[in-house]
């Protein structure tokens, strides 16, 4: 088994695990990192995948989710269902300001153009995102992103840095039809809004149906942005709660 020690053996690793299955990809990032690794969860439309296919190979792995305030009903109902279901050892993390104090000091900052929205995601989800890691000693982080879902992950590979932490990609060459696969196999559940026309879900405010000539990417934020900034190289601000 090859030990990664190095941010730049990333690509070489990644090329190696190019055509290994999801489960070799997973089994390779636990003999690797050890107790250093820890995976996150959005409970989005397809979650289920991830949570079920890790958690079956490291019952015990470490389960991140940033819970903004601003998730969907739906949202926390699925999350309760599939934590019970799966024995999950969720981590919760929330931001260090209330949903309600937020907007009560610098007003719905998702409404503020660009600016706004990165401030929003800053404080929302990259600061507790970076808390947990530090909180649990995590260096390394599985993460259920696919090329399929946007441009901005087309070119992603199975094993990235992301500043210094290494992200590892056990599903990223799956389709949809792979995924709807899976989860027919092991009878898992879609997120509930999947039957109401939602192919993407984030918070409440800036997720939207995918309607008649939209792309996923235009379902989150207006279409103005699609990534929330945890999956991109930086998601630094000058912003400060």
């Amino acid at each position: 088994m090859m030990i990664m020690t190095a941010p730049a053996a990333a690509a070489p690793v990644s090329l190696d695990l190019e055509h290994a299955t999801a489960e070799e990809r997973v089994r390779w990032a636990i003999e690797t990192f050890g107790d250093g690794l820890v995976m996150s969860t959005s409970f989005g439309i397809q979650s289920a995948v991830m949570l079920h296919l890790v958690t079956r190979i490291a019952p015990q792995m470490p389960v991140i989710f940033i819970d903004t305030g601003y998730l969907f009903p739906e949202t926390y109902r699925f999350a309760h269902e599939l934590t019970e279901r799966l024995q999950l050892n969720l981590k919760k993390f929330t931001p260090t300001m209330t949903a309600a104090e937020q907007e009560a000091l610098y007003g719905k900052l998702w409404e503020q153009g660009l600016d706004g929205i990165k401030n929003y995601n800053f404080t929302n989800k990259i600061e507790p995102m970076e808390r947990a890691m530090r909180e649990l000693g995590a260096t390394a982080w599985l993460a259920g992103l696919r090329r399929t879902q946007a441009s901005t992950r087309e070119s992603l590979r199975v094993v990235e840095n992301q500043n210094k932490t290494t992200k590892v990609h056990p599903i990223i060459d799956w389709d949809d039809r792979r995924v709807y696969s899976y989860l027919t196999e092991h009878k898992l559940p879609y997120h509930p809004l999947w039957e109401q026309g939602y192919v993407s879900v984030g918070d409440w405010h800036s997720t939207s149906k995918l309607l008649d000539g939209m792309s996923e990417e235009e379902t989150r934020f207006g279409g103005l942005k699609r990534e929330c900034g945890l999956h991109e190289p930086s998601g630094k601000t000058d912003f400060q709660i």
